[in-house]
């Protein structure tokens, strides 16, 4: 079966830095189920070939295990974890980076007809499906090229291109042929939470926002939420504190000063605002990552 060998190919080519030979592409191994983390999700296409996984995004909860995959079609701030994983039975997973030009090529060399017609409204930034035989079977193909590296360079782009299709054409198609459209309402969204991601240590007004989207404020704050499952306000709130952990590994003693950083003048706000999302005050939570980074 494709999902068998779809988990050996995992096993047998995961690395420590979860990346391949194969540009875009990246495997995933954890022996144990373990706390939250949060990180930006990317543009990605995600798919379980052994355990599970849980992703939490606004106040959405995604869960997806074997057989199943994901599609982030905007680079959200999202908190997952491993759900099912043990010693001798590892999760195991699959990655492939979702490009905006490579769907947009797709786009235009579509013919009448061959894409389902869009239905038009906003929908979710995340969605997951049952992953069909016709897609399994394309990524285990990919991932052989890991043991043909003669036939990488010339047979990797085809195939991605045919994941691609696969998905463009399938039960989360609309989301992913969004991806290439640039003048759509994802790409209107896309181009506020870059901005925002951007401007993060500053204050802004949603009108500000809305503005830059092309939109009312009140269709601006509808369309944002249904793709991210925040406010933009949330948004920001999530992107400062993801900052401010990264920072805070380096800085684990400067926790004021890495507040401001961020954007923060109140520190007991920051305090609050960061143990509610990371269950432990700064000072504490940057120890915790200190001592998980010095074990083997």
């Amino acid at each position: 079966m494709s999902l068998d060998e779809l988990r050996d190919l995992l096993e047998r080519h995961v690395r420590p830095d979860l990346t391949t030979a194969i540009d875009g592409v990246r495997i995933c191994r954890i022996d144990h189920a373990a706390s939250p983390v949060s990180a930006m999700s990317g543009t990605v296409l995600a798919i379980i070939a052994q355990g599970g996984k849980r992703l939490a995004l606004g106040d959405r909860v995604y869960e997806y295990g074997v057989g199943q995959y994901l599609v982030a079609s905007v680079d959200l701030p999202v908190t997952g974890q491993t759900v099912d994983a043990a010693p001798g039975r590892p999760e195991l997973g699959f990655g492939m980076a979702l490009e905006p030009a490579a769907v947009a090529e797709l786009l235009l060399e579509a013919g009448p007809g061959d894409l389902p017609r869009s239905a038009g409204d906003m929908r979710p930034g995340i969605a997951v499906s049952d992953a069909p035989d016709e897609l399994i079977d394309a990524v285990v193909r990919l991932l052989r090229l890991l043991d043909q590296p003669r036939d990488r360079r010339t047979l990797a782009p085809l195939i991605k291109r045919e994941i691609l299709w696969r998905l463009m054409t399938g039960e989360q198609g609309e989301a992913v042929r969004r991806l290439g459209l640039a003048d759509g309402g994802l790409g209107h969204i896309t181009r506020a939470v870059r901005w925002i991601r951007e401007n993060y240590t500053r204050p802004f007004r949603v009108e500000e926002a809305a503005r830059l989207s092309g939109m009312s404020v009140s269709a601006f704050h509808r369309n944002f939420h249904t793709v991210t499952a925040m406010s933009p306000i949330q948004f920001q709130k999530h992107i400062r504190l993801q900052a401010a952990r990264l920072l805070l590994a380096n800085s684990p003693h400067d926790v004021t000063g890495v507040g401001r950083r961020v954007g923060y003048d109140n520190p007991s706000q920051f305090s609050r605002e960061y143990r509610r999302l990371f269950g432990a005050p700064p000072s504490i939570d940057a120890r915790r990552m200190r001592g998980e980074a010095a074990l083997p």
